[in-house]
């Protein structure tokens, strides 16, 4: 199952063609910055039933020419992969007749080495090909916890907190990245909610996704799926304190079990209904009571 940290990693690519620019720049690669890009077909399967599939293709313009962006989320080793991504870039060069420049993104500083590797096709007397793919991991994308600097560049910003999320540096990322997101939305509250929900995507399960989480609670602005469920659940942990309060205030007995029950449910209308029990309810059990 494709994961949603794996969708945002590449993603970011599409609303922001030009931060791959940005982030190979720090790795002293002097791509020009696009003057346009054009979202391609992904598919790259042939008419037999093997199918392959490119994360994001993109047509880059800049002023020297025009060539492929295939961007590959990668969160770790898999075997053959780089077989694959040599057939990639054949392929995309016999099809589109153009040079065609294969980025991986990892956010496992392993997976990032592996990547990195040169591989040689064919035998050791004389290879045919070689794969060098061009690897974006934590260690090739900046810290960005500067306020100046993630005000100047948000997109690369996100892709800074992504690849970081399980590094310590990653709450400071986040916390200037709210504030820069704060003024965007002032400018364009469309592309805002676009980098929160590619933030949140990205962070996935990490432990940095409960800092934003407690972050986002102050960008009351948003209307986005995901800060609707955080205020969700916002209200719904008030709610389960106000139940056992009521229950310890009165003395009912609440074991530990019981507690974790409470806290754990995020449904507001099973908490409503159990805080109108607990008001004449003489125990847990008539709390949780069946209708």
């Amino acid at each position: 199952m494709v994961s949603s940290p794996h969708e945002a990693m590449h993603r970011i690519f599409q609303h922001d063609p030009g931060v791959f620019t940005r982030a190979v720049r720090a790795l002293g690669i002097p791509f020009d910055g696009p003057i346009s890009a054009t979202p391609l077909c992904t598919d790259l399967t042939e008419n037999r039933p093997l199918e392959r599939r490119v994360d994001t293709l993109l047509n880059i313009e800049t002023k020297r020419g025009t060539f492929l962006l295939a961007v590959e989320a990668q969160g770790k080793k898999v075997p053959d992969e780089q077989r694959n991504w040599a057939y990639y870039l054949a392929h995309l060069h016999a099809k589109y007749e153009m040079p065609a420049v294969l980025l991986v993104v990892c956010d496992n500083r392993n997976t990032a080495a592996w990547a990195s590797e040169t591989v040689d096709f064919g035998p050791p007397e004389w290879p045919s090909l070689t794969l060098r793919p061009l690897v974006l991991g934590p260690a090739d994308v900046p810290v960005i916890d500067d306020p100046v600097q993630a005000r100047r560049d948000i997109p690369l910003t996100v892709l800074s907190a992504v690849l970081h999320r399980r590094e310590p540096q990653a709450d400071a990322i986040l916390k200037v990245l709210v504030d820069a997101l704060k003024g965007l939305e002032a400018r364009d509250p469309d592309t805002a909610t676009i980098f929160v929900e590619l933030t949140s995507q990205g962070l996935g399960e990490s432990p940095a996704a409960k800092t934003w989480r407690a972050l986002m609670t102050d960008l009351s602005f948003f209307t986005s799926p995901i800060s609707e469920e955080i205020r969700e659940e916002g209200r719904a942990k008030g709610k389960a304190e106000y139940i056992l309060l009521l229950l310890d205030g009165r003395e009912v007995p609440v074991s530990a079990a019981d507690r974790d029950r409470i806290t754990s449910c995020h449904d507001l209308d099973t908490l409503n209904l159990w805080f109108t029990r607990a008001i004449t309810a003489t125990s847990a059990a008539e709390v949780f009571a069946e209708e």
